[in-house]
């Protein structure tokens, strides 16, 4: 027999909401919240998301679990009084600069001050004039704007298990600190942005270097070329007006073409170029006894994460560079032009602009954007994206094949790597491309495959708390994989701290992520050619420029080592 519960007069099916907040979403009721993430644990500090019950009692909605017969108020004038007291105080002390920050628009605490009419604050602005922390090359930290809501700090331990940040002093001087109170740069954080990703405020950002490429956009002097990457391509659209995961590759090169790149690449054909580089490299280790299992290097926030907490197994990890790196190498590499090259790359990850900036990159990129930036740098130039026409990459880096677009999905690196690794081994045609077992948004996936003679196990680990629990596997042999695909961000590039920001309300009833790569296997399955070896670009490149895969000159440009982090 169902059970019911009402809330503001309607009736409330319980079926499993783990909190009233939920429940009061589930019948369109929206009550406000700071704190609430339903991908994080409970906190309960921010106080707004408060109702009445019959006998005028205040609770927290979020940490309130349903109960039937209950009978509940999520909006009287007791309710409202209060939260327009917390909003005031949360306010005092808050830099109000909302003209300047990057969250203007899409601040939460903007959002509620408007919602609630707070046209002033009877208090002092008591904010602290505490310093930004501008050493990171990726993330941005401006304590001034935090309301303490505890969001990062959650998802910085219970998510990425990195414990860059956490809770620092008592009372009116609490603020969210790294340890020792020092520099973001010098803690453990990997950059991978998904702190920022909950921040309801603009406490934590991006760091924006638009202003830096649009100087060198504007530099007759300068030929600038770009690169795109495969979750950027269903990650903005969203911003534009079109459905979650839609593609809008075509519209974003004409954008970029009016914007004044000179060059538009597709960053498709370096995930193919890593697949033919990094499946010889397993097939390899496999067959001649190298160390194993294999890590996937694609990821700089999982690189950054290895070098820090496991030294001992960085040998495992691929050599190969990641696609934006390659791509940018072999750009730099075949650049035959008399002017001076800039190359850009848009990515959906924050961590992509510390790796362009290792010393072992040699500079290959000059500039990463996020999703987030070129929505921005759009908009500034007043393109009307929904009405573009759709526009093809140049050459000769525009050919991919779709076993590169999955790239962007949790699994897409495994599975493109193992079309063509199974292939090679067998010399047969595989009749299904499809390597489903290792697709969706779980945070760890298994599956083994016959390949010839060989039994191949992989994993598919996406989140950092997730790798963790599998290295530590590896590390004490618990474990007999072949193959791990390690991705920092929790369903992969698709959910990248670059990307456009999903909010906590959206996240509890629309899969974003599920949706973004359903976009990317969508376009997969459209493709005429579907492994990364049938792509004559990359059979051409390797002819006329690289020679033999995992050749000389391929191991020059494409391939890299990693180093623990104290050195």
């Amino acid at each position: 027999m169902s059970e019911y519960m009402i809330i503001d007069g309607i009736k409330a099916e319980i079926n499993g909401e783990k909190n009233i907040l939920e429940l009061a979403r589930k019948v369109g009721i929206e009550i406000p919240a700071f704190c609430y993430d339903p991908e994080l644990s409970i906190y309960g500090a921010c106080r707004m998301c408060m109702f009445e019950d019959e006998r005028g009692r205040l609770e927290a909605s979020c940490s309130t679990p349903p109960r039937a017969g209950m009978v509940i108020k999520t909006n009287t004038a007791k309710l409202r009084k209060y939260r327009k007291m917390i909003l005031e105080l949360l306010l005092a002390n808050h830099c109000r600069d909302c003209t300047t920050c990057h969250m203007s628009g899409k601040c939460r605490l903007q959002e509620f001050a408007y919602k609630f009419n707070i046209e002033g604050v009877r208090f002092p602005n008591n904010a602290c004039q505490l310093s930004p922390d501008h050493s990171s090359y990726c993330i941005l930290r401006d304590p001034g704007k935090c309301i303490l809501c505890g969001k990062c700090v959650r998802m910085c331990n219970e998510i990425q298990s990195v414990g860059a940040i956490d809770y620092a002093f008592r009372g009116s001087k609490m603020k969210i600190a790294t340890a020792f109170d020092g520099d973001i740069a010098n803690s453990p954080c990997v950059g991978c942005g998904q702190c920022a990703a909950v921040c309801p405020t603009g406490a934590i950002t991006i760091r924006d270097d638009a202003d830096l490429v649009w100087k060198a956009l504007g530099n007759p002097e300068v030929e600038v070329s770009v690169q795109v990457a495969p979750a950027v391509r269903v990650g903005l659209g969203t911003e534009f007006g079109f459905e979650e995961g839609t593609n809008v590759m075509g519209k974003l090169v004409t954008a970029l073409k009016e914007m004044g790149f000179d060059k538009v690449y597709d960053t498709n054909i370096g995930a193919d170029l890593t697949i033919m580089e990094e499946s010889n490299e397993l097939i390899h280790r496999i067959k001649k006894g190298g160390k194993l299992p294999m890590f996937t290097s694609c990821c700089p926030a999982w690189i950054r994460f290895a070098e820090d907490k496991y030294p001992d197994l960085l040998d495992n990890i691929s050599t190969c560079k990641s696609p934006m790196q390659m791509l940018a190498a072999t750009v730099k590499a075949t650049y035959k032009g008399e002017k001076k090259h800039v190359h850009v790359a848009i990515m959906p990850c924050s961590a992509k602009k510390d790796e362009a900036k290792r010393a072992k990159f040699n500079g290959d990129v000059d500039y990463v954007l996020s999703a987030q930036e070129v929505v921005r740098m759009i908009r500034e130039h007043g393109i009307h994206f929904k009405y573009l026409e759709e526009s093809l990459p140049d050459v000769p880096f525009k050919e991919y094949t779709g076993a590169s677009v999955i790239f962007g999905a949790s699994g897409g690196v495994m599975e493109a790597a193992l079309r063509t690794a199974v292939e090679t081994i067998t010399g047969q045609k595989l009749g299904n491309v499809e390597f489903s077992e290792v697709r969706g948004m779980q945070g760890v996936k298994e599956a083994e495959y016959a390949v010839g003679d060989l039994n191949v196990k992989v994993a598919v680990v996406s989140g950092l708390k997730n790798a963790t629990e599998i290295c530590n596997k590896v590390r004490s042999g618990e474990c007999d994989y072949q193959f791990i695909e390690i991705m920092s961000c929790p369903g992969g590039c698709v959910n990248g701290g670059g990307q456009p920001f999903v909010d906590a309300f959206k996240r509890s009833d629309m899969d974003y992520k599920g949706m973004r790569a359903s976009g990317l296997y969508k376009t997969d399955a459209n493709m005429s050619a579907r492994k990364s070896h049938e792509n004559s670009a990359i059979s051409a490149l390797y002819d006329n420029f690289f020679g033999e895969v995992g050749g000389h000159k391929a191991h020059e440009l494409l391939h890299t080592h990693y180093e623990p982090k104290n050195k």
